[in-house]
């Protein structure tokens, strides 16, 4: 199946129905389908072919979701591209995938010209909004103009590329991760029966224009349920919502759990419908997840996933026994095993790289034979990801391969350390990086950020982590940071800290 047959299967099954709340406007499945026509006719009338890349570039709005369906009913590919990247970035994005389009908004305008300068060839521009520009068309005006009942519809097969997506660069330059419609497709249902998803309303908070915003829609489809779409995060307005909607789950990252529960607005609302919360991109201290099931007698649901894996590979669900520090089980159809560096696979308990097979795995980066080779062999995706499966087959995200602190001819895994620090009631969050030593190979340093009022010192925090741990895995320097750099969908980007800490530039907001 493809991407444009789930929006037809969804509205065969459920009828006409509101799948997009955004603030006071409502639109129902049939007419997100009748705005994803006038796209296709329009970007045909531009004279897009099957094949060409489209970059989708915008905040939360529900054109990121109708330009998905129109561009893939135009027969081109979608390139998702977050709006908080820099102009270089976007640069890199567009050169590297040819893009023929960018549909973007006024509120990016000036990264999406930068970025556009020296390229081979410039995109067409389009905004969904009217900008002071000639050189800009405008999206709505284009459907406007554009004939419908012209437009033959691409019935893409689904082994094709459907989507390009760009992976953060947290460990250096962005991949294109090709995303087929099976890929996409085989993904999206197999997570729908993992969590046995009622039909219901959820939110979308994290940015759509990423794998989030594809996996969100595509499980909306299938579960015909409806989304509530949110420009920007707003502690205050999710609460409302919920109220308002009777939502019984959404995701979030870290970062946005911290703040919910962190906010007094929650007590204002009737929020007995709240469930549970998602939880993806990044580990969240198992402190944080006992004081949220306290204060909204609702569960978080850690997940682990990533683009190549178009994007879920585990996840929790309710009912299963709740194993702290666990982001839960294979969704159907995914394997996963634990190998150690020479390729064997290990037994249970053990720690190794963590390696995935399945219809969801990518089969392999956008013009780059070299890194596809690299992550896929013998069809198993290797993530770079250390980890461990227990003996009721759930798994343990222990780090990142890249991560991982050599000290003195010994492993440390940052998460270990980074969970002790993150239990001192003066700790709000922490990172923990290694730095190179001539006699050590590598130094331990903890950047931390405090908590409001704290007057914690270096001295204090390392006494602490010594009360702990072992000498040799405790931080030899504590770093204060006003808060931990973080791309758009809330990993903390450590390449950044070790970057900073190493002398190559500025500490970012350094107390």
């Amino acid at each position: 199946m493809n991407l444009t047959q789930l929006l037809e299967e969804n509205i065969k099954t459920y009828g006409e129905y509101p799948l997009l709340y955004d603030r006071d406007k409502h639109y129902t499945n049939i007419e997100v389908k009748e705005q994803a026509m006038k796209i296709a006719a329009g970007l045909k009338a531009l004279g897009l072919a099957a094949g060409d890349r489209v970059i989708v570039c915008m905040p939360n709005c529900p054109e990121v979701l109708f330009c998905y369906q129109g561009i893939t009913r135009a027969g081109a590919i979608i390139v998702p591209v977050m709006f908080t990247l820099h102009s270089r970035e976007i640069h890199f994005i567009a050169a590297n995938c040819g893009a023929k389009a960018v549909i973007t908004s006024s509120l990016v305008r000036n990264k999406i010209e930068e970025g556009m300068i020296g390229l081979k060839e410039s995109p067409i521009l389009i905004s969904i909004d009217e900008m002071e520009n000639d050189k800009i068309l405008n999206l709505f005006k284009l459907m406007n103009k554009s004939h419908q009942t012209t437009l033959m519809e691409c019935e893409p097969n689904e082994e094709e590329t459907a989507v390009i997506l760009y992976t953060s660069g947290t460990t250096g330059q962005p991949k294109g991760v090709r995303q087929t419609h099976k890929n996409l497709y085989s993904n999206a249902l197999s997570s729908y029966k993992h969590s046995e998803s009622e039909r219901g309303t959820t939110l979308g908070i994290l940015p759509l224009a990423h794998a989030y915003g594809l996996t969100l829609s595509n499980i909306a489809f299938i579960a015909g349920s409806s989304i509530v779409i949110f420009a920007k995060f707003d502690t205050k307005g999710i609460f409302e919502a919920i109220e308002k909607y009777k939502v019984r789950s959404f995701s979030a990252v870290p970062a946005m759990i911290h703040a919910l529960l962190g906010s007094p607005d929650s007590e204002n609302y009737n929020l007995s419908s709240f469930q549970y919360i998602g939880s993806g991109s990044a580990p969240l201290p198992i402190s944080v997840i006992h004081a949220f099931q306290q204060k909204f007698k609702a569960d978080i649901h850690e997940g682990y996933g990533l683009s190549e894996a178009s994007a879920i590979v585990t996840a929790q669900r309710k009912g299963m026994e709740y194993k702290p520090g666990s982001v839960g089980i294979p969704i159907p159809g995914v394997e996963l095993k634990i190998i150690a560096a020479n390729g064997a696979e290990l037994p249970v308990g053990h720690v190794g790289e963590v390696v995935v097979r399945g219809d969801n795995v990518t089969p392999g980066y956008y013009n780059n034979r070299e890194e596809s080779e690299k992550a896929i062999k013998d069809g198993w995706l290797h993530t770079g990801d250390l980890g461990k499966i227990d003996e009721d087959g759930y798994l343990f995200i222990v780090d990142r391969q890249k991560d991982l602190i050599i000290r003195g001819g010994f492993n440390i895994y940052p998460r270990d350390l980074e969970e002790i620090l993150n239990h001192h009631k003066g700790v709000s969050e922490a990172a923990i990086i290694g730095l190179p030593d001539e006699k050590m190979g590598e130094q331990v340093v903890a950047c931390v950020v405090k908590n409001s009022e704290s007057e914690l010192t270096e001295q204090e925090l390392i006494a602490y982590c010594q009360e702990h741990l072992a000498k040799n895995k405790t931080p030899t320097k504590i770093v204060f940071l006003d808060a931990l750099p973080r791309n758009g969908v809330g990993k903390i980007l450590k390449n950044h800290l070790r970057s900073s800490l190493s002398g190559k530039q500025s500490v970012p907001n350094e107390m």
